[in-house]
């Protein structure tokens, strides 16, 4: 007889243990990439309705956030920063190229921000790609951290005249031994670095060049006192490196 009590109060607690172990998990409809995305979105949809509550939610309490421009905030400061979009403001953002890497009790995910904005009047769309990093707790899933970069997009091109293109054309010089060579092929420019293929050069404006796919690249052509062109700066965001024309 005291075996058989022995034995029920084992079942007992072995099915209420169970039952803990269960509560504890994730739903098993439901993985972690699943989870993950669905929040993630969630925090998106939360900025364009002006909802701080989700973020606040989800947010870790020590997370570490870095937007798009390079500011590092807290939590407090993010979910103070989730407010309603003005009247002549809209905004969609979608989740694409998601994936999700678990480390343990930790998960990583990377994925694509496709952004489309009504403001004032005009559309805009925009692209992101983020990181965010994911702690698991007694609570669910928390960010805590993040760090997202706006992924750049050759600008539009304008056409400039056959006698506006012959004022670039010329040998650029880096070092005596890297120069950089413009010449004319009908309507369009095309150049060449020592010890590189040809790359075609295009005008954003009259003096502002890019080379298709390399849109953190721009040309800003330089002149003197007499309306000449004197050579080029290489820009990349806010650094310069100088190309100094080689004279005739």
């Amino acid at each position: 007889m005291g075996n058989a009590r022995a034995r029920v109060a084992l079942t007992i607690v072995s099915v209420v243990f169970g039952s803990l172990q269960l509560g504890s998990a994730e739903p098993a409809a439901e993985g972690v990439n699943a989870i993950l995305r669905r929040q993630t979105q969630e925090l998106f949809d939360a900025v364009t309705a002006g909802d701080s509550t989700v973020w606040d939610r989800y947010l870790g309490p020590d997370v570490v956030y870095t937007d798009e421009a390079g500011e590092v905030s807290t939590k407090a400061e993010v979910v103070a920063s989730i407010r309603p979009l003005p009247k002549e403001v809209w905004g969609k953002l979608e989740l694409t190229r998601f994936e999700v890497r678990r480390h343990g009790e930790s998960a990583m995910a990377t994925f694509v921000v496709e952004e489309t904005e009504g403001y004032f009047g005009q559309v805009i769309h925009a692209r992101y790609r983020t990181t965010h990093v994911w702690l698991r707790t007694p609570r669910g899933w928390r960010l805590i951290g993040a760090q997202s970069g706006a992924l750049r997009q050759d600008p539009p091109a304008v056409a400039l005249a056959a006698d506006r293109l012959e004022e670039y054309v010329g040998v650029y010089d880096l070092t005596p031994e890297i120069r950089y060579t413009i010449r004319r092929d009908g309507d369009t420019l095309v150049a060449q670095r020592t010890g590189r293929s040809e790359e075609p050069i295009k005008a954003e404006v009259a003096d502002l060049f890019f080379v298709p796919g390399k849109p953190r690249l721009r040309k800003v052509f330089q002149r003197g006192p007499d309306g000449r062109i004197t050579g080029f700066v290489e820009r990349r965001e806010s650094w310069d490196i100088a190309w100094k024309r080689r004279e005739p």
